[in-house]
């Protein structure tokens, strides 16, 4: 809604506490999770996945069985190997029954890594869906004074880009953090039946590994929180931008506007390049320290194997005898085995570190998307509130006072008797208040002192949805959705038959220029109705409104995008319109407001005069100096 010239909530100007209470600033984006935050928000995202047991269990199943799988290869190799005698001789029966078992593996677990997949395309789907509809749910739930105070482009980059990289960790690096689990647990248990000796070169390499992994994890944290700031920073600038390119282009403001996007986009790309460089340093590190293990593991089995070969270091089948020496043997097939395997094992923790990046981008995307989730929605209706649809329009408005913050009164002592059918003008210069009133009545704010009562009820004892059916609204601001020009005007009454639509046209005075159309009535608004005029979106807004059958009415400068000649013609219709109605008009052109039964002259939230037309020019006060002013 139009704010009243500046002084709503919609309107930061210098020095407004609230331009510093957007709980997504990049302040408080910036700060460091603490461990407890990261397991409520990793118990958090784990819902979402539990929302989808089946699914998450059949992957499970693909994920373990292929690991499983997988991890028999290499012993089956070895044992092929060691089909080979010393002596040249092969035992060719043993090596096609291992091959031919290990293809099967292999070809198993393939089939299987496919399902998993599959169902991991699938899973992401449903965990995407879930989120955002949890997430636009709870934004329609939210008070008006949410969305004055958060960038729409924000917004958006919660719904879409945050969901995304969320999605990316609950349905894929999760389940990949398990399967590494089951690989890294195999492949130990594997290793540890070949030779325990040469594992305890891992309790030198892993150590070091975890290390250095936490320690730039913990550094790496806070520059992916950055990132994602940044991104919502650029997408609300560029939302924001896009939608006035008209005011732009008329004062000739394109380069200072590139500039400034090229700013806030140098700060995105630098916080991307900075997250992802220090990110992408993880993998590396921890492959070196991997690649190193694998250097002692193959100069260890060497010297193992040298030994074995020689006969220093007696078989399996002689530990008996000396049990020292023999677990060092090893045969080079079952060397062969154990280097795959440590090959397994570094691998999932090469990989861990690479996610690591992934998920502290996940952990800051849910980190914004919970603070939506976890925004206080509109108070609740109170208990036993009246739910009805027999609302006569009777207001009666005492003593009221209202600011947007505490410490900024807007409404200082507001009191109005508006008796049933009558029509009640507000005018006053920019700033005053009038669109306030409009938000009081409506509830989209409560009031902070006061009270305003509807047909002998405290307008808080209704159900809002109650309350704000009573109304239909025209406002200056038109909104118009992507669809038919007839689906557009049936908004405004739910199964409304196509005779409704017309007549509601005809009134409006828009059906002789629907008709002109190609398409008439099925016409397609695109754009918020960018393929036809103002003063056209206009008349539709208006016949929207004369098709709801609504008992009281607000019309906040409704016919200010329309010319003077079809001005009058609007004012033909609204008097039919407002027949019968409690109406409340906001009118800076006072032609509209003359037949009004009082007219209320707002100004610094007071009502300085108030009475009918005439009355107010005989009183020579405010209310004649506007007229004069434009009339004169």
């Amino acid at each position: 809604m139009n704010r009243g010239g500046g002084m709503g909530p919609g309107s930061m100007m210098m020095g407004d506490p609230r331009a510093n209470k957007n709980p997504n600033n990049t302040t408080r984006r910036g700060q460091k999770l603490d461990p407890k935050t990261r397991k409520k928000v990793l118990l958090r995202l784990s819902k979402y996945l539990f929302k989808h047991t089946e699914t998450v269990l059949l992957a499970f199943f693909f994920m373990l069985s292929a690991n499983l799988l997988a991890l028999v290869g290499p012993k089956l190799s070895g044992e092929a190997i060691n089909a080979i005698t010393g002596k040249g001789t092969v035992d060719f029966d043993v090596i096609y029954n291992k091959v031919s078992f290990l293809i099967l593996c292999y070809l198993g677990s393939a089939l299987l890594s496919l399902g998993l997949a599959l169902t991991l395309v699938r899973l992401g789907q449903k965990i995407t869906y879930t989120i955002r509809k949890e997430i636009f749910e709870h934004l329609l739930t939210l008070p008006v004074g949410y969305f004055d105070t958060h960038q729409t482009g924000d917004i958006i980059s919660h719904i879409s880009y945050d969901v995304d990289t969320v999605n990316t960790s609950l349905s894929h690096d999760l389940l990949q953090i398990c399967a590494s689990i089951v690989t890294v647990v195999g492949s130990v248990a594997m290793m540890i039946s070949i030779s325990p000796m040469l594992l305890l070169v891992f309790c030198i390499t892993v150590p070091i590994s975890l290390w250095l992994t936490k320690k730039r994890t913990t550094f790496v944290r806070p520059l992916f929180r950055k990132r994602s700031a940044k991104l919502g920073e650029l997408n609300g600038y560029a939302e924001e931008m896009l939608s006035g390119q008209k005011t732009i282009r008329a004062y000739g403001r394109q380069a200072h506007i590139c500039d400034k996007f090229d700013e806030r986009n140098k700060d995105a790309c630098d916080a991307y390049y900075e997250a992802d460089y220090h990110g992408a340093v993880i993998g590396p590190s921890t492959n070196f320290i991997n690649n190193l293990s694998l250097s002692l593991i193959i100069m260890f089995g060497g010297i193992f194997l040298l030994l074995s070969i020689t006969g220093v270091v007696p078989p399996p089948s002689e530990r008996w005898g000396d049990p020292i020496l023999s677990i060092f043997f090893i045969e080079i097939g079952y060397l062969s085995s154990f280097v795959q395997y440590s090959r397994r094992f570094a691998g999932p923790i090469n990989e861990f570190a690479n996610i690591i990046a992934d998920l502290q981008s996940a952990l800051s995307a849910a980190e914004r998307i919970f603070r939506i989730i976890d925004e206080a929605p509109e108070t609740p209706d109170i208990e036993n509130a009246i739910e009805t649809d027999d609302i006569h329009g009777e207001v009666k408005i005492e003593h009221v006072r209202f600011g947007y913050v505490p410490d900024r009164v807007i409404i200082k002592d507001l009191n109005l008797d508006v008796p049933q059918g009558s029509t009640v003008a507000i005018v006053g210069p920019t700033g005053a208040g009038k669109t306030t009133i409009i938000n009081l009545l409506m509830r989209f704010y409560d009031v902070n002192a006061g009270t305003i009562n509807l047909d002998g009820h405290e307008i808080r004892d209704y159900t809002r949805h109650s309350l704000r059916s009573a109304y239909t609204m025209v406002l200056q601001e038109t909104w118009l959705f992507g669809g038919t020009i007839a689906e557009n005007i049936a908004y405004g009454k739910e199964g409304a038959t196509m005779e409704e639509i017309v007549e509601a046209a005809k009134a409006a005075k828009i059906d002789a220029f629907i008709r002109t159309l190609p398409e008439g009535y099925d016409t397609v608004m695109t754009d918020n109705g960018v393929n036809i005029s103002k003063g056209q979106k206009q008349l539709i807004t208006i016949a929207r409104a004369m098709l709801a059958d609504s008992p009281m009415l607000i019309l906040d400068e409704a016919t200010s995008n329309v010319d003077s000649r079809t001005e009058i013609m609007i004012q033909e219709a609204m008097l039919r319109l407002m027949q019968g109605r409690t109406c409340f008009v906001i009118a800076h052109r006072l032609s509209t407001v003359q037949n009004a039964d009082t007219i209320l002259v707002v100004k610094d939230g007071n009502v300085i005069e108030q009475g009918n037309h005439e009355a107010l020019m005989r009183l020579g006060g405010t209310y004649a100096g506007l007229y004069n002013s434009q009339f004169s």
